[in-house]
């Protein structure tokens, strides 16, 4: 009685450590792992073959069945695989050259797929490879600057600019707090040490470096490349979901960093202006410690840079340093 031929079965194969697939004919199991093994050069102790698609270990009747071009992964021992999940490593590690074919792969599985949890990893993946962050001039990245008006050149001067805003709105809230107090003696004492904090401000430019990714490490709250992180809510230590965002990479990133909160940890308007208010209603002769104010109203000492979702809106029980509300100085 004459033995049967198995027909080879088409493979194509490919290791946790390469995403390049290679097709490789096999009549079993066992000559997949060896001429597997040898392709990839891989010890072939301890190795096994999953399915690409969700990580089924094939055995050697599972391989009976497979379809010709079958996409097959070949683990070392120890090694895991999922299934149907994004090599992320291999991602993270692929060169700029290749961007422009990730960003087509990934546009041309959108077009076919209609899970919406796929479809939006999909749009995530092409919105953060598309981003131009490394241009700085607006005629680089035109489409950055749109609805930017024509006087900013660059996108470190219009973030700068955008930092600047949002603490020249605190400084508005601490002037108009001057209509609260009725006592017009207090009111101008009130607005001489509001004056005194506008000098202070006019002296570091309203603090603008903070967004300004050109700034040395300690003034800049981003990296080099423009990336901030989320500092978490103001009663936490950092951020649990690990928020990220370049405002400076692509035009609807810079819309959404518009939505990320300077949170105050002592609340402005509860507590730090009502306190400061208070301050100058009950000095007696003592000189106010503005510089310690200020501090809590402009600088990073109080403000926490949050992402919207970690932004509490509730209050924040913190109250004022009492020792530290008047000045040690003697008051001329």
């Amino acid at each position: 009685m004459f033995g049967f031929f198995k027909k080879p079965k088409l493979v194509k194969l490919r290791s946790l450590d390469n995403n390049q697939k290679y097709g490789i004919a096999a009549a079993s199991m066992k000559e997949l792992l060896k001429k597997g093994c040898k392709t990839l050069q891989l010890r072939p102790a301890g190795c096994r073959v999953c399915l690409y698609e969700d990580g089924t270990e094939v055995t050697e009747d599972y391989f009976r069945n497979l379809h010709d071009n079958t996409e097959l992964i070949l683990l070392t021992k120890g090694q895991e695989w999922n299934g149907d999940i994004w090599d992320v490593s291999l991602l993270l590690g692929a060169s700029s050259t290749h961007t422009d074919l990730l960003i087509e792969s990934a546009k041309s599985l959108l077009s076919d797929e209609n899970a919406p949890k796929r479809r939006k990893i999909l749009q995530e993946l092409i919105h953060n490879l598309s981003d131009n962050a490394e241009a700085e001039n607006r005629e680089d990245d035109k489409d950055w600057f749109e609805g930017i008006n024509s006087r900013f050149k660059t996108k470190s001067a219009y973030m700068k600019y955008n930092g600047e805003s949002r603490v020249r709105g605190y400084l508005k809230e601490v002037e108009d707090y001057t209509g609260s107090i009725k006592s017009p003696k207090v009111q101008g004492e009130y607005q001489k040490i509001v004056a005194t904090m506008v000098k202070q401000l006019k002296t570091v430019k309203y603090n603008g470096c903070y967004f300004d990714r050109r700034e040395k490490g300690d003034n800049r709250l981003c990296t080099p490349e423009g990336w901030f992180s989320c500092q978490g809510a103001f009663d936490a230590d950092k951020c649990p979901s690990l928020h990220s965002i370049n405002p400076y990479g692509n035009r609807e990133s810079r819309i959404l960093f518009s939505t990320w909160n300077l949170d105050h940890r002592i609340e402005k308007k509860r507590t730090i202006i009502p306190a400061l208010a208070k301050a100058v209603q009950n000095q007696n002769g003592r000189e106010i410690n503005w510089e310690y104010f200020y501090s809590l109203l402009f600088t990073r000492e109080n403000l926490k840079l949050v992402h919207i979702a970690c932004h509490k809106k509730t209050f924040h029980n913190l109250e004022c340093d009492g020792s530290k509300v008047y000045s040690k100085r003697k008051r001329c």
